[in-house]
């Protein structure tokens, strides 16, 4: 079969290497985006006077049949016509013949494949935004729940002061709303249109550029032809973007692993989310969360895949920037899906919130209440520290909590220890003081919680 692009070429190339050559295998994706293309250029061509407006309206015809044949599957492509622009070409010079060949009058492959990817990572990206947000209002209504729920708070994933759970859940709010924000804020460069950019140069042709962006959707159009044809800054922005957010969520899911490990217990997650042992009956593995921990380094090479491609290409293009779509679907759909599963996790697991405040109970997680006690009994921070510090050794020695000290030997060691001191000891207690702004304190999380559906 003659490739649309022969005219140049004596000899045919070998089927294995137009293989090699091809993308339709993975841009055919592209379809309803490059048909979309298409409808607008030929309506700017026929409004430029470029071609006549019979001619545009049999183009325009052929194109929406197109579209009705992409919506019912009915489209076949080939490997032989190399992309989804050649082989649309192709398949509307059999609907109409020759006048199809016209469609591509003022227009290149390279503005062409820009403008798809653009029309096609806007609606991606809207649709993940709106994930994102149904995440976000999972977490709100998780948090409400479970405000005065008290669970240890870690560092070095070691118990440092216990928490609220909805504290807990409210930072990675904070974490998905960054996350929201950057996604949202990236639109604007990925809402310009690169069509009429041509080859690199832009064309002869007399073209409007603002009119076939308005058809689109667009918001701006490339002032540079070079640089429309060659950017993909907006793809690295979002596959920087989507780093970010995988990120969050397999912090997230290495909590869920432990929480729902038998050293925990923390939480349950529902038999939709988990899988079983082909030899061990009594497993259930959070697979999915394993699998979302798993995906984010399938995310992180993408970016860093693309990266690697463009950081030596000369302006403006080359077959390389083939290969910023692979890449770009995958991140798309591993988001997608990851974002999905994960509220469905977040939404139906059970907190088990019994475990979750009687491992506060049983250990040293209230040892900054008794050094903030004597703070504030006059007793210098650092020597509090120090005296908090012996009493915690002497109570690992014996076996016991500092909650289980007597108040008499509390006494011997600083006569301004009171009998409140076990209300203070309190994990419930402790949590419920921490009322500095931002902090675990139940009426600062009210507040933050207030602040969080107003976002929504």
């Amino acid at each position: 079969m003659e490739k649309l692009w022969g005219g140049r070429f004596q000899g045919k190339s070998e089927a294995w290497i137009d293989d090699f050559g091809a993308s339709i295998s993975f841009d055919q994706k592209m379809a309803k985006e490059d048909l979309t293309g298409s409808l607008a250029h030929v309506a700017m061509l026929a409004k430029c006077g470029i071609i006549p407006d019979s001619e545009a309206a049999e183009i325009t015809a052929g194109l929406k049949i197109l579209q009705e044949k992409l919506a019912l599957g009915e489209l076949e492509f080939s490997t032989v016509n190399e992309d989804i622009h050649l082989n649309i070409e192709k398949l509307l010079h059999e609907e109409i013949g020759p006048v199809a060949g016209k469609l591509h009058t003022a227009r290149s492959r390279n503005d062409q494949v820009a403008t798809d990817m653009h029309l096609y990572l806007k609606q991606a990206v809207a649709e993940i935004i709106q994930s994102l947000k149904h995440l976000r209002a999972v977490l709100v209504q998780k948090a409400d729940a479970h405000i005065e729920t008290i669970m240890p708070g870690y560092t070095h994933l070691q118990h440092a002061q216990p928490i609220s759970f909805a504290h807990h859940l409210l930072a990675y709010f904070g974490m998905f709303s960054r996350d929201l924000e950057r996604l949202e804020e990236s639109v604007k460069r990925i809402d310009i249109s690169p069509l009429g950019s041509a080859a690199l140069a832009g064309t002869t042709f007399p073209i409007d550029r603002a009119y076939s962006a308005e058809l689109l959707g667009f918001s701006a159009v490339y002032e540079n032809s070079l640089d429309g044809v060659s950017d993909r800054d907006f793809i690295i922005e979002f596959l920087s973007n989507s780093s970010l957010l995988m990120m969050h969520l397999s912090r997230f899911c290495e909590e869920l692993i432990l929480w729902t490990s038998h050293e925990f217990q923390f939480v349950e997650l529902t038999d939709a989310f988990s899988t079983g042992s082909s030899i061990m009956p009594q497993k259930k593995n959070p697979d999915m969360a394993e699998l979302i921990r798993g995906k984010t380094g399938r995310v992180y090479g993408n970016l860093f895949g693309m990266l690697t491609v463009l950081k030596g290409l000369p302006l403006a293009y080359n077959k390389d920037l083939q290969e910023d779509k692979e890449g770009m679907f995958d991140t798309l759909e591993t988001v997608q899906t990851s974002l999905d599963i994960f509220a469905g996790m977040i939404e139906t697991m059970k907190v088990r919130t019994d475990i979750m405040e009687e491992s506060t109970q049983k250990d040293f997680s209230n040892a900054t209440e008794l050094a903030d006690y004597l703070a504030k009994k006059g007793v210098p921070f650092r020597e509090a520290h120090e005296i908090v510090g012996k009493l915690v050794l002497e109570c690992t020695q014996n076996g016991i909590y500092l909650q289980d000290v007597s108040l008499s030997h509390y006494q011997e060691i600083n006569p301004l220890i009171e009998a409140d001191i076990y209300e203070v000891l309190s994990s419930k207690t402790a949590v419920q003081k921490r009322n500095s702004y931002g902090g675990t304190g139940f009426e600062q999380i009210k507040v933050a919680l207030a602040n969080a559906k107003k976002t929504l």
